[in-house]
């Protein structure tokens, strides 16, 4: 049975996480979800205003972290989810995070990542040479990190699966499951 870790924080996307647990449980893999701190959180959901650029940050649902970051030993997991949201923004500051994801960057292991996911990537050393899509606001990221962004619903490069936002979470963990079957 594969065993799946999803790093996310306070400010991860609802959508993301909650998503990206069942349909993984669909498949028989055991799903563990680790933050700052094992407890519950209040995760939030994003929405579109009519006349706004960007999106609003609204309170979403309860999230139970399984694991703390300090007790987390990536060894353990066979693949990697890095929800969206603002939560990878704040978590890349975290050494602890940025070396989980190592981890799974040096491993090979499978990663799939979502709209702001990127940026624990590239704190992880990530991208150089890569092609990947991701919240299209961060392209300037993605290129700075020395990949190539393209705007698309979902982009498989290797172990990664990346894709632009919750909209798009058919097509990533389509791809993001079948990656793990073949591994």
């Amino acid at each position: 049975m594969k065993t799946i870790l999803i790093l996310t924080g306070d400010a991860g996307e609802s959508q993301e996480i909650y998503y990206a647990k069942y349909r993984l449980e669909e498949e028989g893999w055991q799903v563990r979800i680790a933050a700052p701190e094992r407890r519950a959180f209040l995760s939030v959901v994003h929405d579109f205003e009519p006349g706004f650029d960007t999106y609003t940050e609204k309170p979403g649902y309860r999230v139970s972290a399984d694991l703390g970051l300090d007790e987390c030993d990536p060894g353990r997991f066979d693949a990697l989810v890095l929800p969206g949201g603002r939560a990878p923004e704040y978590l890349r500051n975290r050494p602890k995070a940025v070396e989980i994801v190592r981890h799974f960057v040096e491993a090979g292991k499978p990663i799939a990542a979502n709209c702001h996911g990127p940026l624990l990537l590239f704190a992880a050393g990530y991208g150089k040479g890569e092609t990947m899509t991701c919240f299209p606001d961060l392209a300037p990221e993605v290129r700075g990190a020395g990949g190539e962004f393209v705007d698309r619903d979902v982009v498989v490069s290797g172990p990664v699966v990346t894709v632009r936002g919750w909209p798009d979470n058919g097509p990533w963990m389509r791809e993001f499951v079948r990656l793990l079957k073949a591994t």
